[in-house]
């Protein structure tokens, strides 16, 4: 098994944060762009990659009580992943995303997935950004 974890500081409350997270249909807005999520009968989503251009069933649950996302492939049981959103002193939040491959040949390798991370990560902010600006505005 193979694990990957990122962490970035968002410059919103956790709820704002979470909220857009969770927000299924703005999930393109911070994901890998070479990911795409559709929505079947939540939990149960089929996730598109452009990369094999295959389609995987997968299971995508929003715990808001808890803020935090959980997801993984469906069937084969190769992937799994969690981003957890807290809140911080400052008014702002800290998100953390980890991701497990429990198949070696699902892992696209240390930098691809360390690249992908930070990469969501910053549209992740720059989203909660936008949101938090027109807000104000």
């Amino acid at each position: 098994m193979t694990e990957y974890e990122r962490s970035r500081t968002m410059p919103a409350l956790p709820e704002h944060v979470f909220d857009q997270v969770a927000n299924i249909d703005q999930l393109d807005t911070w994901l890998p762009a070479e990911l795409h999520v559709h929505a079947q009968d939540l939990p149960a989503v089929n996730v598109h990659e452009d990369r094999t251009d295959e389609d995987t069933p997968a299971l995508l649950r929003a715990e808001r009580d808890q803020m935090r996302l959980e997801w993984g492939t469906r069937e084969q049981g190769n992937y799994t992943g969690w981003l957890q959103v807290a809140g911080m002193d400052t008014g702002t939040s800290e998100v953390t995303v980890h991701l497990s491959f429990f198949d070696e040949s699902h892992d696209p390798g240390d930098k691809a997935v360390s690249d992908a991370l930070d990469r969501s990560l910053e549209r992740l902010e720059q989203q909660v950004r936008l949101r938090v600006d027109n807000a104000a505005g």
